[in-house]
């Protein structure tokens, strides 16, 4: 790759960054549906943007908000590029400390921030892609890969029409693999892929005991309470240890390799500091593995609420004729989603008293995903990082889940390299969002390295 492209993308900072401002006053927040328009404008804004490049782009309208498809040959291999252009609402707005949709360039103790809602969640993220894109157009004349974007208005909220659109134009999609700028760094002179996501499984459990709630004087005793046996059902979920208790939880469920515990060990990760920002200071997760791997590695059961009987203002001693809970759990390596589900319902079922009944709720479901860290693009990618930042590029994984990686498997049998440059401390989902201006720069930069070494190869 020339240097001058390079220097290209640097002078050309200035324009980027009106592009991206333009891009972050539109409020294209997907949740409310007073914004619809907005979001369809958000949409066109990137369809005449891409098109100006010299792409093939059009808006594809669905049930929700529009998607953004747009296609451009080249002579390497077949990349299909993901990102969002919906953001999240922006109250409480009395805690922003400017208009959240009027991008304004901040000088920080840490350096210049764009601040902004969207700013790095995910449309800061997304315009590195286009705006390397138009860098190595306008300098070369031509993109090294061939490449179509996918560019979804709904990711912030629930993506209803993203699996019935990947299936309905699945041919016109598939590539020989993704990639997805809706990530992060490991920390700011350190560049990060991730490689693996911890899968879901959500559960609503109800507890019925008596028809009514009792006055606890007149029944207290005799009577089954609800809300005492749900949570001797919860409480079974773990041992003393953390280990979860479901029958066959752990199939699936390998140790990390020795070469993997060693690059994660050269992260240096401070659990005290990670701990000690919440007001925390003691690791409380499966016993015998450090906070890197609970968070990336093992799988988890969590209670995410309970409630039942009287939660108001004063005092009411009740008996609750019903007690309710929401139960996640996280999944790594080839557990079965289907599997944990039934497991768990079994487990309530076993435990349940004369006199009480369970019913249950499905919050929703998802394989984890391991991606192959040994395969061309992501070696290629890994290099191409080291070469912008000051650190070399590491494999991190992930303790949540993007279900678009999912997706993109299941439907259009691909596999995703997930590049982003978002940081810890960029408030996505809060008020006062920012993106590093460093992250837009050197993002621009590394995904021209990215594109050219993936086409020279």
């Amino acid at each position: 790759m020339k240097p001058e492209i390079l220097e290209a993308a640097d002078a050309a900072m200035p324009a980027a960054l009106d592009r991206l401002f333009e891009l972050l006053r539109i409020q294209s927040i997907s949740t409310d549906s007073a914004f619809a328009e907005p979001c369809s404008a958000a949409a066109d804004w990137l369809v005449e943007d891409l098109t100006s490049i010299g792409f093939t782009a059009s808006r594809r309208d669905t049930p929700g908000h529009p998607m953004v498809v747009a296609h451009h040959d080249g002579p390497g291999p077949h990349v299909l590029f993901y990102g969002h252009y919906d953001v999240q609402p922006v109250d409480p707005l009395e805690l922003w400390n400017s208009n959240p949709f009027d991008p304004q360039l901040e000088d920080t103790p840490k350096g210049k921030v764009i601040r902004a809602r969207g700013a790095s969640d995910d449309k800061g993220q997304l315009m590195t892609f286009v705006e390397a894109c138009r860098v190595l157009k306008a300098e070369t004349g031509a993109l090294p890969c061939k490449i179509t974007i996918l560019f979804e208005g709904e990711e912030e909220s629930g993506s209803p029409s993203l699996t019935p659109f990947l299936k309905a134009n699945a041919d016109e999609l598939r590539a020989d693999f993704a990639m997805v700028c809706d990530t992060g760094m490991w920390d700011a002179d350190t560049p990060a892929i991730c490689t693996t996501l911890r899968g879901l499984v959500g559960e609503e459990v109800t507890i019925q005991g008596a028809d009514i709630d009792l006055h606890s004087g007149g029944y207290g005793g005799p009577a089954v309470n609800p809300l005492r046996v749900l949570s001797h059902i919860l409480a079974g979920l773990h041992d003393a240890d953390g280990r979860v208790t479901l029958d066959g939880f752990y199939d699936g469920v390998a140790p990390i390799s020795n070469a993997t515990r060693a690059q994660w060990d050269s992260l240096n990760f401070d659990e005290a500091a990670f701990l000690g920002a919440v007001g925390l200071s003691h690791l409380a997760g499966e016993q015998g593995f450090s906070a890197l791997e609970q968070n990336w590695a093992r799988p988890t059961a969590e209670i995410n609420g309970i409630w039942g009987g009287y939660t108001g203002k004063g005092f009411k001693t009740v008996l609750p004729a019903k007690a309710h809970a929401k139960v996640s759990f996280r999944l790594v390596g080839t557990q079965d989603p289907a599997k944990v589900r039934s497991a768990f319902r079994a487990h309530v079922n076993a435990m349940l008293p004369p006199d009480c009944t369970a019913t249950f709720k499905e919050h929703g479901s998802g394989p984890a995903t391991v991606l192959p860290s040994d395969s061309a693009e992501f070696a290629l990618s890994a290099a191409a990082l080291s070469d912008e930042w000051p650190n070399a590029s590491v494999f991190t994984g992930g303790g949540g889940s993007i279900p678009i990686v999912g997706h993109f498997k299941e439907i259009l049998g691909m596999n995703s390299v997930m590049i982003g440059f978002a940081l810890d401390d960029d408030a996505i989902h809060s008020p006062n969002e920012k993106y590093n201006l460093a992250s837009f720069q050197k993002g621009i930069r590394s995904w021209v390295r990215v594109l050219s070494k993936l086409g020279a190869a």
